[in-house]
């Protein structure tokens, strides 16, 4: 195993992270944000896997415990109380995630008589579907490290129950879409708009579970997620994946990477799709570094979204090792090479983004202290990133 020479960064990035959000040691309110939480899920088994410290696996089992214990339950200052699935205690750690799982807000939701106000709603809870895919992503990579199926269970269950309540038949065009944003018991839509790629990642995990399906008759629920990937595959239809927002476009490699790794494994012949995420990928790369973000000061960058494009970068070296590995898999393997290759120009652009946010003076600017746990965890994740990137 090649050693990473940012390691023992990441295990003070990931200690300090457990401490500052409650995970160890143990606070009675912790701090839980699920998106974070996903990531950090993901950082603790790479810390194992490189270091066969067995405390980083028991952090990650942790982390996964204490996000379903608090974000699968109703808030403290709701009246309501127990499981958001309704179901009793017992059943509810059996199945913590058949109910969705919070965004971790600080603010409750929106009530259903409440007004509008869409800079309020970006700090009110509820569920997000681009958050629960990610921890639909943590939790199979769970499955994967520590061989209990009880994880992917959890992981197919959420992705069913996810399904069934954001994805909608509009009126006005008879069409399915996704809704943004949905309320914690996932009974009304608070933002009924959808995510440009919302589509495109329930899609590629939707397909990476269904593949490590297994032999699940002796459970009680169906556990088949054809239907589910039929009805995104629809909605990706003629979908135009292109943006300039740096978290968006290493999203978009992360998923062509995902995509790849689907592909090799059953050839299911995405050719086409996967070059279309890299056309976007560069496209919105190029007009990105045309605004010159990378050169301002601290105070005027979120470092967050800037480590979504450097894991990105990292995800697009690994999918340019698969396809020459694999190249059988892969039916347009010229084209994929020739679009890999402009894209890994710009591979300088991760030292650059990982290089700033490790000067001292740079993370005491406000705008990494307003969000420091997601930019601790992004960051880990970009400096050791393949717990995150190499899903099965």
């Amino acid at each position: 195993m090649k050693q990473n020479l940012s390691l023992p960064l990441v295990r003070q990035i990931m200690t300090d992270f457990a401490e500052q959000t409650g995970l160890s040691p143990v606070r009675r309110q912790p701090h839980r944000y699920l998106w974070t939480d996903a990531f950090g899920v993901c950082n603790f088994l790479e810390l194992y896997r490189q270091s066969g410290d067995d405390s980083f696996k028991s952090l990650a089992l942790s982390l996964v415990d204490q996000v379903h214990e608090t974000l699968g339950r109703h808030r403290q200052d709701d009246r309501r109380s127990g499981w958001i699935s309704g179901l009793c205690e017992d059943e509810g750690r059996l199945h913590p995630t058949a109910g969705g799982l919070r965004i971790g807000k600080e603010m409750n939701e929106r009530g259903p008589d409440d007004p509008f106000d869409e800079e309020l709603e970006w700090e009110r809870d509820g569920q997000y579907y681009h958050y629960l895919t990610k921890w639909m992503q943590a939790l199979q990579c769970v499955g994967t490290a520590t061989a209990e199926r009880k994880y992917k269970r959890w992981a197919r269950e959420l992705a069913k129950k996810v399904h069934a309540g954001f994805v909608f038949t509009s009126s006005v065009d008879r069409r399915k879409y996704i809704h943004w944003k949905m309320s914690i018991d996932l009974s009304r839509p608070l933002v009924p708009s959808m995510g440009l790629h919302d589509p495109l990642e329930g899609f590629i995990i939707y397909s990476q579970l269904q593949a490590d399906k297994g032999d699940e008759t002796e459970e009680p629920f169906s556990f088949d997620l054809s239907h589910e990937i039929n009805e995104l595959a629809d909605i990706c239809r003629g979908k135009n994946w292109d943006t300039d927002d740096s978290l968006g476009i290493g999203g978009l490699l992360c998923n062509g990477l995902q995509l790849a790794q689907i592909m090799a494994r059953d050839r299911s012949g995405q050719d086409k799709l996967l070059l279309a995420l890299l056309d976007s990928s560069l496209l919105g790369l190029e007009s990105f570094l045309k605004m010159n973000t990378l050169l301002l000061p601290a105070r005027y960058r979120l470092a967050f979204r800037e480590f979504g494009l450097s894991i990105g970068m990292h995800a697009l070296a690994r999918l340019k090792g698969l396809i020459e590995r694999e190249a059988d898999s892969f039916k347009e393997h010229a084209a994929l090479r020739t679009s890999i290759d402009k894209l890994m120009r710009y591979q300088q652009v991760c030292q650059q983004i990982e290089k700033f946010w490790q000067e001292d003076a740079n993370r005491e600017a406000d705008t990494w202290l307003k969000h420091r746990a997601i930019n601790m965890v992004m960051q880990a994740t970009s400096l050791a990133p393949d717990g995150f990137l190499q899903f099965s």
